[in-house]
């Protein structure tokens, strides 16, 4: 693969680097503070059973799906969707597929303006660990409502946007693609050293148990398939936004099946050491096991406050926090970046500019744990499915009969069996409509 295109335009050099940076914005925080919850809660092992059903499910139709059309396009949604409706002979196709490509984009913006405020937490309590103020602080619980309070953590918010930002800045090939290649097998390494640490604690073994025997009555509550429908979904980043990004920037060598696959595979590995390390933890010291901002900095700094050599597995801990999210943070905003650079023809750097302006001046006011929390629930629950699913639509359905196939098919070697029309066009696309049912139903699924 080679870094450019003859139109110029940034390339992935590696198959494996496209696959580390799909892997990174795939495992985020979420797999440290709800997947862990979510087993734990519904059923251990028996959990797993639909959460492996709907990830290979999704993995092999709508991870294809958006990286074989970004690739097919080579573009983002919003110039994807146009092209898609140009096929098609739409009237003023490129108008309307712009503007209906303008749902994921800015969805995609607006859950990384979120996911930001979130990284400057992290970030914080990296501070913390290090200079020994987590495990000096007598209430971990009002210490994490100074961070999370309106205005609250403004420097560290920035922190983490600079970086990203500045990772940005250099592109796919010197940016993205490094990062990633560096990150993020240094997460897993780093989860595993933790792994090893909490499964010598004593009481560890409860955890286990609680994780991994299956509760075999929880299959028969539907809660339990819906939510693992929604930890799948959203663990694999399904958006129509920064999967068909990373397609768009790939040589058509790339099998994008076994890429898919990958993905999935180390999206699933790095959710089930997480949640190795994070219930074993809790149970040991008798705490609570519950899910959202509060496990990841309330609950397990009072672990690591109780452990021996407590300290230094904090910030092994916070650093591995501080990898998944910025990884994930670049992929969330890299399709509105592309989107200025391909719409308005502007530099790279000043596409991450005005990004980064927009972020900060949205940001800075949605720092309170109440405000944050409501705005992300929002775009996952009423953006973010949207989003995939008109990516689905459009790829599926709206381009020409075959073209899907053709593409997903490119770089693979061989021909896919005759699962792959019904499996995308039906099962992929009703899955993704009733996640968006589902999500507002029960006010978030994921």
């Amino acid at each position: 693969m080679k870094a450019e295109a003859k139109t110029g335009r940034d390339r992935f050099t590696s198959r494996a680097g496209f696959i580390m940076a799909c892997v990174g914005s795939a495992v985020g925080m979420a797999n440290i503070w709800l997947f862990p919850y979510r087993t734990a809660e519904l059923g251990g092992a028996a959990f797993l059973i639909p959460y492996f059903v709907f990830v290979a499910l999704l993995g092999f139709t709508g991870v294809i799906g958006e990286m074989a059309f970004g690739r097919a396009m080579g573009t983002g949604p919003m110039g994807a969707f146009a092209k898609a409706l140009e096929m098609r002979g739409v009237k003023h196709g490129r108008v309307i597929g712009k503007l209906v490509g303008a749902i994921p984009t800015l969805g995609s913006l607006a859950i990384a303006i979120g996911y930001a405020v979130v990284l400057g937490w992290a970030f914080r309590y990296l501070v913390f660990a290090l200079t020994g103020q987590l495990m000096a602080s007598d209430d971990v619980a009002a210490l994490f409502g100074g961070v999370a309070a309106d205005f609250g953590n403004v420097g560290y918010h920035l922190l983490g946007l600079a970086v990203t930002f500045f990772v940005m800045l250099f592109g796919i090939s010197r940016g993205i693609e490094r990062l990633n290649k560096v990150l993020m097998p240094l997460f897993f390494v780093l989860f595993l050293i933790v792994l090893a640490r909490v499964a010598t604690l004593p009481g560890a073994g409860g955890g286990y148990e609680y994780l991994f025997v299956p509760r075999w009555e929880a299959l028969a509550d539907p809660k339990t398939w819906v939510y693992a429908l929604g930890q799948a979904f959203f663990s694999l980043s399904l958006a129509g936004s920064g999967t068909l990004v990373y397609g768009s920037y790939l040589g058509r060598d790339v099998d994008v099946v076994t890429s898919a696959r990958n993905v999935a595979l180390f999206d699933t590995l790095a959710a089930i050491v997480a949640a190795a390390v994070v219930v074993p933890a809790v149970f040991a010291f008798g705490l609570d096991v519950s899910s959202g901002p509060p496990l990841m900095f309330i609950t397990l700094p009072g672990v690591f406050q109780q452990m021996p050599l407590g300290g230094v597995f904090a910030v092994v801990f916070f650093v591995a926090v501080v990898f998944a999210a910025v990884t994930s943070l670049v992929n969330l905003f890299e399709a509105p970046v592309e989107a200025l650079q391909e719409q308005l023809r502007l530099p790279r750097w000043a596409a991450v500019g005005v990004i980064a302006v927009v972020a900060v001046a949205v940001g800075l006011f949605i720092e309170g744990g109440d405000a944050v929390s409501a705005w992300m629930d929002a775009i996952s629950i009423y953006v973010i499915p949207v989003g995939a699913l008109l990516a689905a639509i459009m790829f599926f359905w709206v381009c020409p009969k075959g073209f899907a196939r053709a593409q997903a098919e490119e770089g693979h070697g061989k021909r896919l069996g005759g699962w792959f029309e019904f499996m995308t066009r039906y099962v992929f696309v009703g899955i993704t409509a009733a996640v968006i049912v589902l999500g507002i139903f029960f006010g978030g699924i994921g």
